[in-house]
């Protein structure tokens, strides 16, 4: 079983919303995943991108290929300043 990063598109039409989940190659896009690890909205200014990091470093230590997509959005999230909460 080949696992892979990838975009699975959710929201309404002509307003997309994309989870970053871990499925096997074979899956379709939308279809069955093992776990969902990310999340990416495009209609937001600046688009808003967001990781369980955990997860994410887990599924790369195991051999899962991230897409092209993937790949980009978790380098533009690498270099996002990480936000601290109010205190």
């Amino acid at each position: 079983m080949a696992v892979v990063l990838r975009l699975a598109r959710a929201g309404a039409k002509k307003k997309p919303y994309y989870h970053v989940v871990a499925t096997d190659s074979r899956n379709p896009r939308d279809g069955k995943f093992i776990e969902a690890v990310g999340a990416y909205d495009p209609n937001l200014t600046p688009p808003k991108v967001e990781f369980n990091e955990e997860r994410l470093s887990y599924w790369l230590k195991t051999g899962a290929t991230p897409s092209e997509t993937v790949a980009d959005l978790i380098k533009v999230a690498a270099k996002a300043p990480k936000s601290t909460p109010a205190a």
